[in-house]
């Protein structure tokens, strides 16, 4: 094996990370960096779009929803650019329509938020196509509603009346939630 055929094998690539919560991008390159990813990230559509054009990524992580579009659009530029591309696509918002057409566009593998390096990192190195093994510990059902409910509390700045109107429920019920602890 030469010494570039042996970089190869123990560099996984050039790996495009598209998400409008930059906390998570930030921890998400981290944590991807430390496994030998060449890492850039992007925080909007025309970001994403603009790094594809530039150079297109062996692997992708997307969100769906960003700030100035759709994260489905990036899918597609990504396979249109490399279409031996591994993409994954990111959502807080899952539904079997969206997977079906992410899929479709040309993602490998559908994770919903809040999803970890460790499984978006067997989402992009899993060749094979089987699926990925589910967690030992995965979350509640109480857990998954807590974090998606703090993370709609996020992005409306704190503000009670707006989050409870997003999501659709009483904003005395949204206060008694957001007063307790989270479950496990």
């Amino acid at each position: 094996m030469t010494a570039v055929e042996q970089d190869l094998s123990t560099h996984p690539g050039y790996l495009l990370l598209v998400d409008d919560d930059r906390p998570f991008l930030i921890r998400l390159a981290r944590a991807m960096e430390s496994r030998g990813f060449t890492v850039f990230s992007a925080d909007s559509v025309a970001d994403a779009l603009a790094a594809v054009k530039n150079e297109p990524p062996r692997y992708a992580v997307v969100d769906m929803r960003l700030g100035d579009g759709n994260g489905l659009d990036v899918v597609e530029t990504i396979r249109n650019a490399n279409p031996d591309a591994r993409t994954i696509m990111l959502t807080g918002y899952g539904n079997i329509t969206t997977a079906v057409t992410a899929v479709k566009l040309g993602a490998v593998d559908y994770l919903a938020k809040p999803a970890d390096a460790d499984d978006i990192f067997s989402a992009l190195m899993n060749e094979n196509a089987s699926r990925v093994e589910p967690p030992e510990n995965p979350m509640s059902a109480d857990r998954v509603r807590w974090e998606h409910i703090q993370r709609i509390y996020e992005l409306c700045d704190r503000n009670v009346s707006e989050t409870a109107r997003r999501l659709n429920m009483h904003r005395r019920t949204l206060q008694r939630i957001l007063a307790k602890r989270a479950p496990k």
